[in-house]
């Protein structure tokens, strides 16, 4: 049995280091080294040549997962799997400055090559989660902004009983200090924190400071990168963003980046340490028309406009990083002491602040475009969760902060809608159906306007999009009526001139 296990255990090592050559991850003179390494991964001292096996990489891993579990080198919950997969996968990568290396190598004849070799060695090392990602259902749905994007976000695993219970009894670290920190870079994992023996980042210098460059373990959209500062620093939108975002923008043309914004309840998920996001994608904002245009006394050579998207999105367009900077700072400045009673936008409640931006920048040939997003935290009463955040009638689709990805039109919705709306597409068919309850009074309403003429799919998929568009509505400071409009042109004329 030992030694059918071990011959078993030689066949598939023999095909992931096949298949690693072939990705280009190692050469073939690696192979002995690499055998070896692998081997004592797996507490084994002997080797011999076994039948050849016709595996993918991920049916290798698995077969290799499997033999680990009975020879009992790791316990069967998810965090130890993959902590054994990322573990494994390192063997086959290069160490950071070597993968540095190369990519600024490459950087200096193409700067598309050099992120085209990095998202590459991020997904063949499986530090990005391509079979998982694969699970995620992506769709389009027409709206008054054009069109809106959604993912049913199924990709990140379920924890399963064991390791919730083994996370409950394990100490708490505070190595490394965050999820984003560049400790991350090699560690191990725990049952507490993802493994991450496997991930590599790249060294960036962004506005004469230090920052690090990595893809997302869970992409939500196309080359979905994240840029992060080098030490521990709350999240924050200064004079310095604008700068940081038009420098990573002149390196790297090709990809757009973003901030999420610096407050609770209208920033991002994580607020302890700064960061950005970017990528190559084109977002639903990027197609979105122009509300109304202005001109910059102050800026002359920088376009502005105001752009026909439900959350209140000023655009400003032109050559000069130097300007642009400058002219969104002096926007960040006039916003953040900003009120206007009417459309509910006050500044502070004593000393709280309220007002902040999220700032998104890309390039359009040699000019740059820079996003300003208003943004607003304040609570009621009526809206505990926020005024401008979604409100209660839609939280049973998102009732999460609106960050960076959604202000842009690309809905990440959690993964328990699928079967949800699996049950409200039969009641609303007049079928037999167990809807939860907080989508009882949308079921009731789709119901009441539904034929049996109508693809029911396609229906519930544009009626999922309603609400999403309802969610960034209630996110925008400045509605898109009459009186919204009027509120938007009155902060505009604080420093800009509303074209004829």
């Amino acid at each position: 049995m030992e030694k059918n296990l071990t011959k078993k255990l030689c066949g598939f090592i023999d095909r992931l280091i096949e298949l690693n050559i072939e990705n280009h991850l190692i050469e073939e003179m690696d192979a002995i080294y690499i055998r070896n390494r692998v081997l004592a991964l797996f507490k084994e001292d002997y080797y011999e040549v076994s039948e050849k096996v016709e595996t993918n990489q991920y049916e290798t891993l698995d077969a290799l997962l499997e033999i680990a579990l009975e020879k009992e080198l790791i316990e069967e919950h998810m965090a130890a799997k993959d902590q054994f997969v990322s573990h494994l996968m390192d063997l086959f990568l290069d160490k950071p400055s070597g993968v540095n290396r190369k990519f600024f190598e490459l950087y200096k004849n193409d700067v598309k090559a050099a992120t085209d070799y990095f998202y590459e060695l991020s997904q063949l090392s499986t530090y990005i989660k391509v079979r998982q990602l694969a699970k995620n259902k992506q769709f389009n749905v027409d709206s008054p902004y054009g069109e809106i994007q959604i993912t049913i976000n199924l990709s990140k695993p379920e924890k399963d009983p064991k390791q919730i219970a083994l996370e409950r009894l394990a100490p708490s670290s505070n190595y490394p200090t965050c999820l984003l920190c560049q400790e991350n870079e090699g560690y191990e994992g725990t049952i507490k924190h993802p493994d991450r023996a496997n991930h590599r980042m790249i060294r960036l210098e962004l506005n004469n400071k230090k920052w690090l460059m990595q893809y997302s373990p869970y992409l939500y959209y196309n080359e979905h990168c994240i840029i992060l500062s080098d030490t521990h620093t709350p999240m924050q939108i200064t004079a310095s963003t604008f700068n940081n975002l038009l420098d990573f923008t002149t390196q790297f043309p090709h990809y757009f980046i973003g901030s999420n914004a610096d407050l609770p309840i209208v920033g991002g998920s994580i607020l302890s340490h700064e960061h950005y996001q970017g990528g190559r994608h084109t977002f639903p904002m990027d197609e979105a028309t122009t509300l109304f245009e202005f001109t910059l006394p102050k800026y002359k050579s920088i376009q502005g406009k105001v752009v026909n998207w439900p959350l209140s999105t000023i655009e400003l367009v032109g050559e000069s990083t130097e300007e642009l900077a400058k002219c969104s700072d002096e926007i960040l400045k006039l916003w953040r002491a900003y009120s206007d009673p009417i459309c509910d936008i006050l500044a502070y409640t004593e000393d709280t602040p309220h007002n902040t931006i999220t700032p998104i920048c890309k390039r359009e040939g040699s000019k740059y475009v820079m996003r300003l997003v208003l943004r607003n935290n304040r609570t009621t009463d009526e809206h505990p969760l926020g005024i401008f955040h979604p409100h209660q009638d839609v939280q049973h689709i998102k009732k999460e902060n609106i960050g960076l990805i959604e202000v842009m039109g690309l809905a990440i919705l959690p993964g328990r809608l699928l079967t949800e709306l699996e049950e409200v597409k039969k009641y609303v068919r007049g079928e037999v159906a167990d809807v939860a309850e907080n989508h009882m009074l949308w079921a009731d309403g789709l119901k009441a306007t539904y034929n049996e003429a109508m693809d029911i799919e396609q229906y519930i998929k544009q009626a999922l999009g309603d609400k999403f568009v309802r969610v960034l509505e209630d996110a925008g400071v400045y509605k898109l009526n009459e009186e919204g409009i009027a509120g938007f042109k009155r902060f505009i004329e604080t420093f800009g001139s509303l074209a004829e």
